[in-house]
């Protein structure tokens, strides 16, 4: 399995040096050569397997020879371990078509610790092997940051800084990440939005001369490895509706199109999925674009989803890459005429083509409280961001009133307990392992927007861990 960048000038890699690289050297995003398919005996194989058996399975058809055998598979199990429940991602049924596919049962109670449990223990065992250490630098709209630091603390081979946006997460997400003291951790809150976090990351992974020093790796979408293993609870929700002999749509919250691009992952190599609903809040890029070819880039709005006040969606490149036919130099002019005017230009066949699959409807906070409320009031609770989800599923519905709809349900209610507390009177509690989050200590440092000040602040880092 080798890698290209969706820009085309990057040379084509492995999984392993895609892994440690995570944004290619032209700025492009890494794609396989070629998408790994199953046959129908294939899907039915995986059907009833364990959790982690299954994402081994799938995930080790993007991963090459990185892993020696059983490695992989003893990683997965080791990942998953610590979530709360056998079922890793358990399917509850909302209504006679909806299902939540709950994502939020990991250690920091949000879906990124799917990917970034395993990316952990991936980055320690091949760092090991080269006797390397790497810098790991991301952006959080909130739940990234978290998850990336549970995962990555006290590991003997990285140190980790992470940006968020000064005031723009809920406080238990930015506490999740503040009150872990492990030396190789360091938390950064930007003067800004999430879109200028993501910025300044791009920023430090295109100076190449910083990048070479502080040997940069990536924990965000960015890095392919995240986006491969966010397809297997797609593949396993599906498998337990039916398919493949069954089709299946997804409604997926999402800002940066990582989560929902994972779903188009798992439709590439033969899912039968109909349709991608995505769920948007008032940062409604991406519902825009599906509506009427409108990508354009607006200041972002704080909501109450916080985890989506994003209007640079940085894995939608990996679709416009797709959509152009894999054509690398026009993938990266329309992503500079981006930059340079905020508006892209996709042509009309490429967004016709996004339209027959995706579906999309932006959740004003009002439409996310009463959606919050009516779940409550038929007994189920949801966050915010699984209410647009839901939400956005009953606007834009597939066309088969018989097809099931998957809502990935994204997160858990106490992550944000004052917009729960707003739609249903009541205040969900943190689960025990976290009661004490607001009594712990929290380290972070405020800066302004300026890349030269954040350098300095990872160059110190990392110097004083090596």
């Amino acid at each position: 399995m080798r890698y290209v960048s969706t820009r085309g000038e990057a040379a084509p890699r492995s999984f392993e040096a895609v892994l440690l690289a995570g944004l290619a050297e032209d700025g492009g995003l890494f794609l396989p050569e070629t998408w790994p398919t199953l046959t129908l005996a294939e899907w039915e194989a995986l059907r009833g397997l364990p959790y982690p058996d299954l994402a081994a399975d799938i995930i080790g058809r993007f991963t090459g020879d990185t892993f020696a055998p059983g490695v992989l598979l003893a990683m997965c199990r080791e990942a998953y371990a610590g979530f709360t429940t056998p079922a890793v991602c358990p399917l509850v049924q909302l209504d006679e078509r909806r299902f939540a596919l709950e994502l939020f049962h990991g250690p920091t109670l949000a879906f990124k610790d799917f990917a970034l449990q395993l990316l952990g223990r991936m980055f320690d065992h091949v760092l090991a092997r080269r006797g390397e250490r790497i810098t790991i630098v991301g952006a959080t709209s909130g739940d990234t940051g978290s998850a990336a630091i549970e995962a990555c603390r006290d590991r003997a081979q990285l140190d980790i800084v992470i940006l968020h946006p000064e005031g723009r997460t809920s406080p238990v997400q930015r506490r999740q990440m503040t009150t872990v003291h492990s030396p190789n951790v360091r938390n950064i809150a930007v003067h800004g939005d999430f879109d200028t976090c993501q910025d300044l990351v791009k920023a430090m992974f295109n100076d190449a001369p910083f990048r070479a020093e502080m040997n940069l790796s990536a924990v965000n979408s960015i890095n392919w490895a995240r986006i491969a293993a966010q397809i297997p609870y797609y593949v396993a929700s599906a498998l337990a509706l039916g398919a493949p002999q069954r089709e299946v749509a997804f409604s997926v919250p999402t800002g940066n199109f990582g989560n929902v691009f994972a779903a188009w992952a798992a439709r590439s190599m033969g899912l039968p999925i109909s349709t991608l609903i995505i769920g948007a809040n008032r940062n409604d890029i991406l519902a825009r674009f599906i509506g009427a070819n409108d990508m354009t880039a607006r200041p972002v709005a704080p909501s109450l989803s916080p985890s989506m006040d994003i209007q640079v969606s940085s894995n939608f490149e990996r679709l416009l890459f797709e959509l152009l036919g894999r054509d690398g130099a026009k993938t990266a002019a329309t992503m500079r005429a981006f930059r340079e005017t905020g508006a892209m230009p996709v042509p009309d066949a490429a967004w016709r083509a996004a339209t027959a699959l995706f579906r999309a409807h932006a959740v004003s906070d009002e439409e996310t409280v009463a959606e919050m409320r009516r779940l409550h009031d038929q007994g189920y609770a949801a966050d915010p961001h699984t209410a647009a989800g839901t939400a956005a599923s009953h606007h834009s519905p597939p066309d088969d009133a018989r097809t099931p709809i998957i809502v990935a349900a994204t997160a858990h209610p106490a992550k944000f307990p004052d917009a729960v507390e707003q739609a249903t009177g009541a205040r969900p509690a943190l689960p025990p392992h976290m009661a004490d989050l607001y009594e712990r200590e929290e380290r972070f440092t405020v800066v302004p927007n300026d890349l030269a000040t954040i350098e300095a602040a990872v160059r110190a880092h990392a110097r004083r861990n090596m």
